[in-house]
């Protein structure tokens, strides 16, 4: 397969679309995801990882790590970096397109990489809308799952049944952070249901805070042992994408923890 030096925007942006949805660990040239990339890009496998771990290398959180043993990036990494820090769902859904793109062109339905997340809509007049957001919403936790390696942050739960990617900043008061992962937290539905209804929350210094009315009345066992034993405990941070400060800022003055 002949190869080129020189990446367009597109295919980066594909390839960001991966790095969002592949764990860390498995940035592999044997990585059929990213086989399937090089195929439809005309590149080699060895090339799309190497671009996977030279995006790598611009995510603070990974650099501070010592996990990244390249550090190539272009002009164009960076730039395209930069931009995603300042409006991240208009890139991702700009990474997304281009891989829909490449995927579409080589008879792979579009939305293929979270068909498996997407529940099927009735048809009607609001579909296209719904489909969107579902496969958002889809990607969302792709990100979420790869970064936070499918485990409860707070629990430690495994099951990625019961897993969900709950948004720190609701999903309908933030349109720019959508699909950020330093928007969300990886939490069992337990938990997920106690965050979204301010019975916890994670405070900035990423400690866990239970609400005092739980502290204060009389709880079965359960409640003690999956509720009241996180308080005060550190949540397990992702490899990458940790949950930004502000946005746990947010959560916490709306419930009134801070």
């Amino acid at each position: 397969m002949a190869t080129r030096n020189e990446w367009t925007r597109a295919e980066t942006l594909a390839a960001l679309h991966l790095y969002f949805q592949i764990p860390f660990g498995k940035l592999d040239q044997r990585n059929p995801r990213i086989r399937s990339l090089a195929e439809w890009i005309h590149r080699t496998p060895g090339a799309v990882a190497l671009k996977l771990v030279n995006l790598a290398s611009l995510d603070p959180q990974v650099r501070a790590s010592g996990r990244v043993g390249m550090g190539n990036a272009s002009r164009l990494d960076e730039g395209i970096w930069r931009e995603l820090n300042q409006d991240w769902d208009a890139v991702a859904n700009e990474a997304a397109h281009s891989f829909d793109r490449y995927s579409n062109e080589h008879g792979v339905p579009p939305g293929s990489d979270v068909a498996d997340e997407v529940p099927e809509i009735a048809e009607g007049k609001t579909v296209t809308a719904l489909v969107k957001v579902r496969v958002n919403q889809a990607r969302f936790r792709k990100a979420m799952l790869a970064g936070y390696n499918a485990r409860c942050c707070v629990s430690g739960l495994s099951l990625p049944q019961l897993l969900v990617a709950s948004h720190i900043v609701p999903w309908s008061s933030d349109v720019k952070n959508r699909l950020n992962p330093h928007n969300g937290l990886l939490l069992s539905v337990l938990h997920d249901k106690a965050y979204d209804v301010g019975l916890m929350t994670v405070l900035p210094d990423y400690t866990v805070r239970v609400a005092k009315r739980l502290i204060d009345e009389p709880l079965d066992e359960f409640a003690k042992g999956t509720l009241l034993s996180v308080n005060g405990q550190k949540i397990r941070l992702p490899d990458r994408f940790k949950p930004a400060p502000e946005f746990l800022t947010s959560h916490a003055a709306r419930f009134g923890f801070v």
